[in-house]
């Protein structure tokens, strides 16, 4: 959110006016850096994310709470590339950012929850079977 946030509010939202990737592939050129850093920090953001989500539903002791914002944080992620690739596609669409904003807010609620949820559990005392 921090990285996104200096991107907007510096103006930088269309220096890298294609998506997913900047222009010149995987490694821009130095014009597009901080957009390209804000790109790829949320894409591996939302990697690890979807990864929690997959590994809390695997995990047969999970708690439900767990599994609901484990869930809703994969969700938003999903929703927030969707929103981010409409923001350049529509060319910053005051409406469409300020909605990307609200989910990446969402999702930073869903992702603290489900590791204060996952720290709750850690903590618990767990009966030993005999």
């Amino acid at each position: 959110m921090f990285i996104g946030g200096y991107v907007s509010s510096a103006g930088l939202g269309l220096s890298c006016p294609d998506w997913p990737l900047c222009p010149n592939g995987i490694m821009p050129d130095e014009e597009y850096l901080i957009e390209w850093t804000h790109r790829f920090v949320a894409a591996t953001t939302g990697a690890l994310i979807v990864a929690t989500a997959i590994g809390v539903w695997l995990n047969k002791q999970s708690d439900r709470k767990i599994k609901i914002t484990g869930t809703l944080a994969a969700i938003f992620v999903v929703t927030q590339v969707t929103l981010g690739a409409l923001v350049i596609d529509l060319k910053l669409h005051a409406v469409l950012v300020a909605v990307h904003l609200g989910i990446g807010i969402l999702l930073f609620a869903m992702t603290l929850l489900t590791v204060l949820f996952a720290f709750r559990m850690s903590k618990a005392v767990i009966p030993a079977r005999t």
